[in-house]
């Protein structure tokens, strides 16, 4: 076996590994960190924004360059189209990949550059969840970038120019390779493609081995991957997680003793724990609202967000705010929110038990009906404009601020010290997230909520499901003797492969000889396993006898009528003979150099012939 790692970025993965003969890619994760070194686009035209003075590189005299870069608080950023890093595209041709395994909605968003205009044939698998979440998260991102994309330029030069740029300009890895979004049909074919499987469904993957989706508890419709063939098995965990949260719980049973074990999308932020920081969350929010301010959250339109909602409602009724109105600002809200609670299948034990009360497994439709939360398409929506209060609580996106409703928020309460920004999605770093804003008079919080694995969760994985070999991005190997400073690692007592962007290692245990039995059956043969005490020789060791050479036929006939085929005739031929029994619409075809059996008959039939021909057939 080989593992390929097409993607710099562990917590949106993308491998690909040859396993019997086939092509099967491992999730598709989009990169998106290349987003903040573009200027946002605003839904609304921004003067400020547009106001930025140009930059030019000092020394530097290239009229092309004119206008592609722009300059605010001493950061500079390109004024053009946010791109995205997509997978690598050289390291293996796309049209050969046989399947595509999608763990969760967070990893699939480079679906459409993997599928679209590459030539692929494969096939693509997730649970209904992932396909719908996805859907969700790539339509609104689509539906962003093609709405606020009319006005803007199409920057290339500075690619060109990198070397004399300032930080973070500079230290930007293969520019060239990143691309925009790609157009809305092409999104809808991508997801055209994929198929749905259900937890514990085995999917046949061209007669060579079987896929299996088993719960990772990481948010609603997320998967682990188990490969089997009838002696390996590959077991892939990504984004995966052993809290109690509103997903069905991870199923250890199902990943235990992997011959190879490939470890993905672990926490992004180590240091934080996902309760402390919700609770940190209600917190600044409620403080901010007892001032008279409003608080924005930047979130994607799914997963945490059903969390927040129900916890910062709860919070809000103790603290007295019961009066203050939640929104949520997205093209894919009311399709997000409703679709969530009829997911009874996907979501956890305590959840699952409240349907059938019946009630409905997330709060928010009971905040909906009640006037609490309220949802919008976009900030344009009559019915938002015509009941927009403050102080109020926004959820919107996108996390980076580089496009969507909370770019123009920001934009609006950027100079007001009242209001507050809640940073809970853990992709973005924050502080560059706010970098076009700057300066920023509004307070910032960064509370991001990871309920991935941490390190020493995953090491107890490890530990607990014993695979044979462990491979692991680079990012989660231990620090070499020469790293400044000692990080987070994981430290397994099992052999690791660690892989990075852009290779291929050898991964799994060399198939060795095994000794079986086959047989040919209704022309499909089978290997079984030699029954207990048969010993490790065949042929000749077990007994001293080796069937070869070209029955006799008479004698051949003998056996047959011994054994009840009375009618058996001989027809013989300038080729050889045929044995005929026409009763069992059978015929045996002897030459010099093979014997053919055409057989329609029972398997009582079946079985005397192999006795007869075992008895005929010449020894030495």
């Amino acid at each position: 076996m080989k593992l390929y790692c097409l993607s710099n970025d562990a917590a949106k993965p993308c491998f690909v590994l040859s396993f019997k003969e086939l092509l099967i890619m491992l999730d598709c994760g989009l990169s998106s960190h290349s987003v903040l070194n573009f200027l946002p686009l605003p839904p609304v035209p921004s003067t400020r924004l547009a106001s930025l003075p140009n930059y030019t590189p000092p020394h530097h005299n290239d009229p092309v360059l004119e206008g592609e870069l722009k300059e605010c608080c001493g950061r500079v950023f390109v004024d053009s189209m946010p791109e995205f890093c997509p997978p690598l595209d050289k390291v293996v041709d796309f049209s050969q990949l046989d399947v595509i395994l999608i763990s969760n909605y967070t990893c699939m968003l480079a679906l459409p550059f993997i599928t679209e205009d590459t030539g692929f044939k494969g096939q693509v698998y997730a649970t209904e969840p992932t396909l719908q979440i996805g859907r969700f998260y790539l339509e609104e991102l689509s539906e962003w970038v093609c709405s606020s994309g009319s006005g803007s330029g199409s920057a290339k030069r500075w690619k060109e120019a990198v070397h004399v740029l300032p930080a973070p300009l500079a230290d930007v890895v293969r520019p060239r390779a990143w691309r925009r979004l790609l157009a809305p049909h092409h999104v809808a074919r991508a997801l055209a493609r994929v198929r749905v499987v259900g937890y514990d469904e085995k999917v046949d993957l061209y007669g060579a081995l079987d896929a299996t989706a088993v719960s990772s508890g990481f948010c609603l419709g997320s998967a682990n991957w188990v490969l089997r063939s009838a002696h390996e098995k590959v077991a892939y965990v990504s984004g995966s997680s052993t809290l109690t949260t509103h997903p069905r719980p991870i199923n250890q049973a199902a990943l235990r003793g992997a011959d190879l074990l490939v470890l993905a999308a672990l926490t992004q932020t180590p240091a934080h724990n996902p309760d402390h920081m919700l609770g940190d969350l209600c917190v600044h929010a409620t403080v901010t609202l007892r001032a008279g301010g409003s608080v924005l959250c930047p979130v994607y339109p799914s997963g945490v967000l059903y969390d927040l909602l129900e916890c910062l409602s709860a919070h809000l009724d103790t603290a007295g705010l019961a009066h203050v109105p939640l929104y949520v600002v997205s093209p894919a809200a009311e399709a997000s929110l409703a679709y969530s609670n009829i997911l009874a299948e996907w979501v956890s034990a305590g959840k699952q038990a409240r349907v059938y009360l019946p009630e409905e497994p997330f709060p928010h439709a009971a905040l909906v009906r009640a006037g609490r939360l309220r949802h919008a398409r976009d900030l344009h929506d009559d019915s938002f404009s015509a009941d927009f209060r403050q102080p109020c609580v926004v959820f919107c996106g996108h996390p980076s601020l580089r496009f969507g409703a909370a770019v123009h928020l920001v934009e609006l309460w950027a100079c007001n010290p009242l209001h507050a920004i809640i940073f809970t999605e853990p992709d973005f770093p924050y502080t560059e997230a706010l970098a076009p804003f700057q300066p920023l008079s509004m307070k910032a919080f960064h509370c991001p909520i990871d309920t991935s694995l941490n390190y020493s969760q995953a090491n107890k994985l490890v530990r607990e499901l014993r695979p044979r070999e462990l491979a692991l991005p680079e990012q989660y190997a231990a620090p070499g003797p020469a790293a400044a400073a000692a990080r987070p690692h994981i430290a397994a007592d099992v052999p690791t492969v660690v892989v990075r962007r852009g290779t291929a290692r050898r991964v799994g245990g060399r198939r060795t000889l095994a000794r079986g039995t086959l047989t040919l059956r209704d022309s499909r043969l089978h290997v079984h396993s030699p029954p207990p005490g048969a010993g490790g020789a065949g042929g000749a060791e077990a007994g001293g006898r080796v069937e070869c050479g070209a029955p006799d036929v008479e004698a051949l006939v003998r056996e047959l009528r011994r054994a009840g085929a009375e009618e058996a005739r001989v027809e013989r031929g300038a080729d050889g003979c045929i044995v005929h029994l026409p009763r069992h619409d059978t015929l045996v075809h002897v030459d010099a150099h093979a014997t053919h059996v055409f057989c329609e008959a029972g398997a009582d039939l079946r079985l005397a012939l192999r006795q007869a021909l075992a008895l005929t057939v010449p020894t030495i």
